[in-house]
């Protein structure tokens, strides 16, 4: 009776070495992928940001027009009794918050602008008091098709958060000819952020519920300077697709030390058999 070419440790170990390897190049393929969706989504910064910028005053609306990363300008009125604060915003590691604000057109369509980031409030420091002109505004920034999103627990769970106090925030933008100013209240044409509605995630289909504004189904994540002392450096999506290659080709390398490790096993079960 022959002994058989492998004894079942034999067996077992090649069959380890192989599952490895193909786990191995499996990695590896995703890790192109990854690459492959990078090298787009770097294309599809490029373009927009390369297009014309837009004027949404006179703009109609289609989602075509309305792309990611274009550039685009708008003219009208702050309507500030609807500011929203979106919580946890790091920059640079420092906590902080954007403050959002719809803009209102002539024709009464409105575009909720992401204005700027300001540094969380820590201890005795007061929130910032942050300028908002009644006058007509010119102001240019980014398309985005929505707010963008923080990872939260629950969501589907939660009820809305989002509710303006409309009475204290028109008191706080009466018309600029009234000087006055009450106690701690901030002067006319400005906001009080202490006393906003502060939310981690914001959709557009909320804010337009609550405030009965009809806005335009994009964000304009402004980037024109205004006397306001927000900072205007938003997020972009990582597109350093060569990290992901680097990762595909060590994956790769283990596959290969998988395959010549069968390879040597094999040839040495073999040979002492």
């Amino acid at each position: 009776m022959s002994q058989p070419l492998f004894s079942i440790r034999s067996v077992l170990a090649m069959t380890l070495l192989i599952t490895v390897g193909a786990g191995c190049v499996a990695l590896g393929l995703w890790q192109l992928d990854r690459a492959a969706e990078r090298r787009a989504t770097a294309a599809t910064i490029a373009q927009g940001r390369s297009a014309n910028a837009l004027n949404l005053n006179s703009l109609p609306v289609t989602p075509r027009a309305l792309a990611n990363w274009t550039p685009a300008a708008v003219q009208g009125r702050w309507r500030s009794e609807y500011s929203v604060l979106l919580d946890n915003r790091n920059l640079e590691g420092r906590p902080g918050l954007w403050l959002a604000t719809p803009l209102v057109m002539a024709d009464g369509r409105a575009i909720l602008v992401l204005r700027g980031w300001f540094a969380r409030p820590l201890g005795d420091q007061k929130a910032p008091v942050v300028s908002t002109p009644q006058e007509l505004q010119d102001i240019k920034g980014e398309l985005a098709e929505h707010v963008p999103r923080l990872f939260e627990l629950w969501t589907s769970n939660k009820q809305s958060e989002l509710s303006f106090d409309t009475q204290q925030s028109l008191g706080q933008n009466r018309l600029a000819s009234d000087k006055q100013t009450v106690g701690d209240q901030p002067s006319p044409g400005a906001i009080d952020t202490a006393k906003l509605p502060r939310l981690q995630n914001l959709t557009l289909t909320e804010l337009e519920k609550r405030s009965g504004l009809t806005l335009l189904p994009v964000v304009l994540l402004q980037t024109s300077p205004t006397n306001d002392a927000l900072i205007r450096v938003w997020p972009e999506p990582s597109v350093d697709a060569d990290k992901n290659v680097g990762y595909a080709m060590q994956w790769f390398g283990f596959a290969t030390i998988c395959l010549i490790a069968l390879i040597v096993f094999g040839w040495r079960a073999r040979r002492h058999r």
